[in-house]
């Protein structure tokens, strides 16, 4: 019964993480997003030291003079950065492409519903109002 309680460890080096995720936490961190325990706990990341060495490493403090300033990266660095970018703007393109199909159907469905609404018990739901102004909101405006 002691077998089925004990977690399974697995022990993970800086070999197991890839650069894009390096990255990513460097820049959430330096952003203000997030801090470092919050992104040793998302990410399951063991050690703060880690995520530390990322950030002397990729980030943009001077840790030697402690001042601020802007890395230039390795075109190697920056076209691993657009690739990771690109695919989460794809990512994103999907799911909200997905969430438009999802309203315009919506939208036809209670389209019909309202139609047969309006067959059903012969009365007008929608509005037709003039492409103008309404009479309610031209009198208010000429009242001050």
């Amino acid at each position: 019964m002691e077998e089925h309680l004990e977690t399974q460890y697995v022990k993970r080096t800086q070999r197991d993480y890839n650069l894009s995720l390096k990255l990513q936490i460097v820049r959430e961190i330096e952003a203000g997003k997030s801090g470092i325990t919050d992104c040793r706990k998302k990410y399951g990341i063991q050690a703060r030291s880690t995520i530390v060495s990322w950030l002397r490493k990729y980030g943009n403090f001077d840790w030697e003079n402690q001042n601020s300033f802007t890395m230039k990266k390795t075109p190697e660095q920056r076209i691993m950065e657009l690739e990771a970018e690109v695919k989460l703007l794809e990512k994103q393109k999907a799911f909200l492409e997905k969430q438009a199909y999802i309203a315009d159907k919506k939208v036809i469905f209670f389209d019909m519903m309202i139609n047969l609404a309006e067959k059903e018990y012969d009365i007008d739901i929608r509005k037709n109002l003039s492409p103008g102004q309404s009479p309610a909101s031209a009198v208010k405006r000429k009242k001050p």
